[in-house]
């Protein structure tokens, strides 16, 4: 039995099993309000039948039929096809039923009699799951195989761009390489699409973040000292040149490494060898250069905070990659790959969104680009008891730019003749709107500003006295 709509041709289709025609008629309403098609069956012989002719994105099964028993049939189904999602109908005296049919390969279970609001809870998460895995699946067809943990997730032309870059660099693997982009675009997964496509890929990618260590230790873990070469060397020890060696290395916020270590890093990009700390001999090692940052390093190379040949050098291949705000129809594809993530991670069964949720992540700017999109994310999935998120779950920092938008320079500043119309004050002001815009990342906001982070902190610190600032912006 199949009702048909005239206009559900993107509806999705379930099939409903049960011998009872009350709760199989009653269940067919429910489901079609949420603009759902319907196939109906009240024997196993009949399910069957509807099964191999209509395919199926859900199927409601109810454990005891009047020919076969539930599970019979469940394992009949899959066997037909091991994806197809299947939820189990059970009465609430047999809860083992329950147990014995999630060991058999049932997406979920729910007890007679029905809660609807339970119903329709788990009826929606079960079909955004399918519907997610034809996304999958169509990435998958287009770019051929399984998604590694590494690839790339979006649809959008921009990084497909930025996919199509990788691929090519891969093939070059003594090229060295600079990622460009905001914080949280994703540099770290860009730096290992492009080993792990590689011929290096059977080799280590190691990882050195150069704003998290000292001047006065990264060399050693960079490359490596002798035995003897400073008080606390009692023995010679690799660095991570020479430990990633076939393989690639990845320097995350490369504008960060010391002005006396960059002349050292040249001369290995040039030559690929190198001298440990305290050591003579020279040892010569098959290492890629990934480099990454957030900072403008040309404007760095200009005010004298980073080498010329360095940043030349380093720049053979560049790959810029665009934030989340310019590719926003990546935004709900990424949102759903990191439910899949953040559901495993929690222990949690699969996780969901309402579409007041999907709406109000896809109006948000996302100043802290992907990582924050996850970040929201998992502490939604915190909050969300039921595995449904819900925009209350959802702690973005508001205002989005719209807000912003259409409002002339004098509605974001309101000026009278009574107050203080100096340009120390605009720009004052203007700073501290920037910061909060970007969640407080000074890093990000001078960047922005298109001043030094340095000058910005002394400015800040001059608000905080109320004292004049001490340089000018234009530095």
């Amino acid at each position: 039995m199949l009702n048909k709509k005239t206009d559900q041709q993107a509806w999705p289709r379930i099939l409903i099993v049960d011998d009872d025609s009350v709760i199989l008629q009653g269940l067919r309403t429910t489901l079609e309000k949420m603009r759902c098609e319907t196939l109906g069956a009240q024997t196993s012989e009949e399910a069957k039948e509807l099964f191999l002719q209509e395919p199926c994105d859900l199927v409601l099964l109810d454990v005891r039929l009047p020919d076969e028993d539930g599970l019979n049939l469940l394992r009949w189904i899959l066997e037909q096809d091991e994806d197809q999602l299947v939820i189990m109908m059970t009465a609430f005296a047999d809860p083992s039923t329950a147990v014995e049919a999630m060991k058999a390969g049932a997406h979920d279970y729910i007890h007679k009699p029905f809660d609807l609001e339970e119903l329709r809870i788990l009826v929606s998460k079960a079909l955004e799951i399918r519907r997610l895995r034809g996304e999958l699946y169509g990435l998958k067809q287009h770019y051929g195989g399984e998604i590694p943990p590494h690839e790339l997730i979006g649809v959008s032309p921009a990084i497909r761009r930025v996919r199509s870059l990788v691929r090519k660099v891969s093939q070059t693997p003594r090229t060295s390489v600079l990622i460009q982009g905001e914080s949280g675009t994703g540099k770290e997964r860009v730096a290992q699409a492009i080993h792990f496509q590689s011929d290096r890929r059977e080799a280590f990618l190691l990882k050195l973040n150069c704003s998290t260590i000292p001047p006065q230790l990264m060399e050693s873990e960079l490359f490596g000292y002798e035995k003897g070469a400073f008080t606390d060397a009692k023995r010679h020890k690799k660095g991570l040149l020479e430990m990633a060696h076939r393989g690639s290395l990845f320097l995350d916020e490369i504008g960060d490494l010391d002005l006396s270590l960059q002349p050292k890093l040249l001369r290995f990009l040039e030559t690929k060898t190198f001298q440990r700390v305290g050591g003579l001999r020279e040892i010569h090692v098959d290492v890629r250069v990934i480099a990454a940052t957030h900072r403008d390093l040309r404007q760095m190379v200009e005010e004298g905070r980073f080498r010329q040949d360095l940043y030349y050098r380093l720049k053979v291949m560049v790959i810029q990659i665009p934030p989340l705000r310019e590719r926003r129809e990546d935004i709900l594809l990424l949102a759903h790959y990191f439910l899949d993530e953040i559901s495993r991670e929690l222990g949690k069964k699969s996780l969901s969104l309402t579409e007041e949720a999907r709406s109000r992540l896809l109006d948000y700017p996302w100043p802290g680009n992907a990582r924050e999109l996850r970040n929201v994310l998992e502490r939604a999935a915190i909050l969300s008891s039921s595995g449904v998120i819900r925009p209350d779950h959802l702690k973005l920092d508001e205002p989005a730019p719209r807000q912003h938008r259409g409002r002339t320079p004098t509605s974001r500043l309101p000026l009278t003749l009574d107050e203080d119309l100096s340009l120390e004050r605009v720009q004052k002001e203007h700073i501290l709107r920037v910061l909060e815009l970007v969640g407080g990342n000074k890093s990000e906001a001078a960047r922005r500003l298109g001043i030094s982070r340095s000058t910005l902190q002394e400015r800040l610190k001059a608000y905080s006295k109320g004292i004049p600032s001490p340089r000018p912006l234009n530095e």
